[in-house]
């Protein structure tokens, strides 16, 4: 678990933990126990975290070292995953004598602490999990005078294992082999015992914790040398300005143990930015000048001109100017943004320049986003709202401003500057997390990136990795499927693919009617895969709803990744049986935009082993940039088929570049924790697919970062 808690620090240092001052959120924060949860050593308290809590943390105690990852999705709703390491504990899935258990947890608060009523929360610990941390509770926490809470709860399952003072119903106490399934028939049944608690902070850094555990620690004392002494733990925490925990504690009158928690506000971070050049300030025209139409009599020439110092003075904005069309009362512009990560930014920015060079007749601005060659909308506003509000709050322009379908509106895209060649020299990272031998293995190395593009639309791009150190090609473990191997050969494919042509690919994007924008891509689409993949979206510019289907034709790529492929027949090492799977595969999707920052999607169709079945994906995004969600697939293969986990389910979460260097970009680094890389409901790995790419140039994307206008 070493590698574990140094996967943890790595991360908290790229969000900029370390470094960030005292932010106010950290004053409500409340302490995390032993399992992730806001608690007090082992047992959880009513406290809920700040919205949009993000809460790494890693403890050790009794001969187990626990990991664990939680997140405030909403105001009452917060779940964690956890990723406990059990020494000398007798399973037969242990690896030199350590146990690997991964768990899932969810909790709602039902009410919120008032002057006369306490918080209460209703939880449910390991629901989906082996079952070796099941439970469930019902626990309130009340405020009895600055900085001294109690807390009384019920407990079930492990919550209820000691001093049970009734039962409801009868529970199993199987350790599910595989995990991953929903244990629906154990929740709120069993033993019920009582649990609770104190915590005072004299001032805002100490906090002194003893509690009543209701968790007889069964399972370790039945399989390890674990000593339960009594149900009283002392714990004592210190937090630090920037809201790190660091947690000392006497557990179960036997042993002593260390906790480190990291959290983290993405909610409460702010866009990045401020090192940026200030934006160019409205240029009001003088009185009576937009009568003047004087400069129309040689309109073409004035044109040109006029495009030839927007295109120079939207570089030094650094955006492209990609199209462009004037007419005596309305100009029309088409442009690029790679740097701003709020769309709205690059809009207002551009705005601003037009005021500044445009003929004074011209009232009315069209601003067309336009990514991969493809016009996304068409943003129109009248100048003078332009020059009257610009000392106004940002949202008062959002009100006069118009979004519609940009397809046959759109000038045509200047071609003078493609084609167009970049590349890019940097470092690459490749992991595995919760290999049954090691929690996370990581390859380190550098990759050299290139880009074609022949027209913005059309581009050809690849990438080289040449792994410096690491651990990838260390797995070694043969574990049986009972599907074909697509995805559980990835082994041999990091110990073989040294150096890799990870990608190669050209792809093609497009308009082929309004309101829809496809995608075909070409070549090796990822380290496993070659082929073609085709996509098409249905998503109207002001709607929350989208629509798309995606079909791809694939073949296996050869383990050295380079240029020659295998075919789509496996043999499983354990059992030697071979099997071949569909070249043929794809998914209709549904995305659905809710608002404040929620995003879900439902995926439809067949897999890379032939399975079908559905993947739906629950997604927070802020407007800086950072994005958290899970998702879980469920397919016609069986868990007993699937193997370990049951069915395949992970977390997703997305660091934008921006919140480590204070200036603007579009780039972020994408993390995917799975609980287990299996066979089943494994999908493509095809970049850019077209949802993401065209909803930041949409009305509720540009609308939601519409506080960056005038910045």
């Amino acid at each position: 678990m070493a590698t574990w808690l140094g996967k943890t620090a790595a991360l908290a240092a790229t969000a900029g933990l370390t470094g960030l001052a005292a932010p106010v959120w950290a004053d409500t924060l409340p302490a995390f126990n032993l399992y992730g949860l806001p608690g007090l050593i082992d047992m959880p308290t009513a406290e809920p975290a700040p919205d949009g809590t993000l809460a790494l943390t890693y403890g050790y105690v009794g001969g187990a070292n626990r990991g664990s990852l939680s997140f405030q999705l909403a105001p009452r709703l917060s779940g964690t995953f956890r990723y406990t390491g059990i020494q000398d504990f007798d399973h037969p899935a242990s690896v030199d004598g350590v146990y690997y258990d991964r768990s899932f947890d969810i909790r709602f608060q039902i009410f919120t602490e008032t002057d006369w009523r306490p918080s209460v929360v209703i939880g449910l610990q390991d629901f989906i999990g082996t079952g070796i941390y099941s439970g469930e509770y019902l626990v309130a926490t009340k405020t009895l005078a600055p900085g001294l809470a109690v807390t009384a709860g019920l407990g079930w399952g492990r919550l209820g294992s000691y001093g049970a003072m009734t039962s409801v119903g009868t529970r199993s106490d199987t350790i599910l082999g595989t995990g991953g399934q929903p244990t629906a028939d154990r929740w709120f049944r069993g033993d019920v015992a009582p649990f609770g608690g104190i915590s005072w902070s004299p001032d805002k850094r100490l906090t002194v914790k003893l509690e009543y555990s209701s968790d007889d620690y069964e399972e370790e004392r039945r399989s390890s040398d674990f000593d339960h002494g009594m149900p009283v733990n002392l714990g004592l925490d210190y937090r630090f300005d920037n809201g790190t925990q660091l947690s000392l504690y006497y557990a179960y009158g036997s042993t002593v143990g260390a906790q480190l928690t990291l959290p983290i506000n993405p909610k409460t971070l702010g866009v990045p930015g401020g090192t940026e050049s200030a934006g160019l300030p409205v240029k009001p025209r003088a009185p009576g000048s937009a009568a003047d139409l004087g400069w129309t009599s040689d309109l073409p020439g004035t044109s040109d001109s006029v495009e030839a110092q927007l295109a120079r003075a939207l570089e030094r904005e650094n955006l492209e100017l990609q199209g462009f069309r004037l007419e005596p009362t309305r100009a029309t512009l088409r442009v690029r943004n790679d740097t701003y990560g709020a769309p709205a930014q690059a809009i207002g920015r551009t705005a601003r320049v037009m005021t500044r060079l445009l003929p004074a007749s011209v009232e009315e601005f069209v601003i067309i986003p336009s990514d991969r060659g493809m016009a996304l909308s068409a943003v129109t506003m009248r100048r003078s709202d332009l020059e009257r509000l610009e000392q106004d709050a940002a949202v008062d322009m959002l009100a006069r401003t118009s979004f519609s379908d940009a397809q046959r509106i759109a000038p045509p895209v200047d071609l003078q500057s493609h084609p167009r060649f970049t590349w890019s020299l940097g470092p690459s990272l490749s992991y595995s997390t919760f290999d049954p031998d090691d929690p996370l293995r990581v390859d380190i190395g550098a990759s050299l990136r290139g880009k074609l593009e022949i027209t913005p639309n059309i581009v050809l791009r690849g990438a080289l990795t040449k792994r410096v150190f690491g651990n990838l090609d260390e797995i070694d473990r043969e574990s049986e499927s009972a599907l074909p191997r697509v995805r559980t050969d990835y082994g041999v494919f990091a110990r073989e693919g040294d150096p890799s042509l990870r990608t190669l690919t050209l792809s093609f994007y497009g308009r082929p009617a309004p309101q829809v924008y496809s995608r075909l891509t070409l070549g090796y689409l990822e380290s496993m895969y070659a082929g073609a993949s085709a996509e098409v979206l249905w998503k109207p510019v002001s709607s929350r709803l989208a629509l798309g289907a995606e079909l791809n034709y694939v073949e296996r790529r050869d383990f050295d990744q380079q240029f020659g492929l295998q075919g789509n027949e496996t043999t499983d090492p354990v059992s030697g049986i071979t099997r071949s799977f569909p070249k043929v595969n794809g998914h209709v999707s549904a995305y659905y935009d809710f608002g404040g920052g929620y995003n879900g999607q439902l995926d439809v169709g067949r897999y890379l082993a032939g399975d079908t079945g559905a993947t739906l994906t629950f997604s927070r995004e802020f407007v800086n940039g950072w994005k958290i969600g899970a998702f879980a697939t469920l397919t016609d293969v069986s868990a007993d088929d699937f193997g370990e986990g049951s069915f395949d389910k992970g977390i997703m979460l997305t660091i934008p570049l921006a919140i480590g260097t204070g200036t603007p970009s579009r780039e972020g680094t994408d993390v995917t924790i799975r609980s287990v890389q299996r066979d089943g409901g494994a999908r493509l790995s095809v970049p850019d697919r077209l949802y993401e790419l065209v909803r930041e140039g949409h009305e509720p994307d540009v609308a939601a970062s519409w506080g960056r206008f005038w910045r």
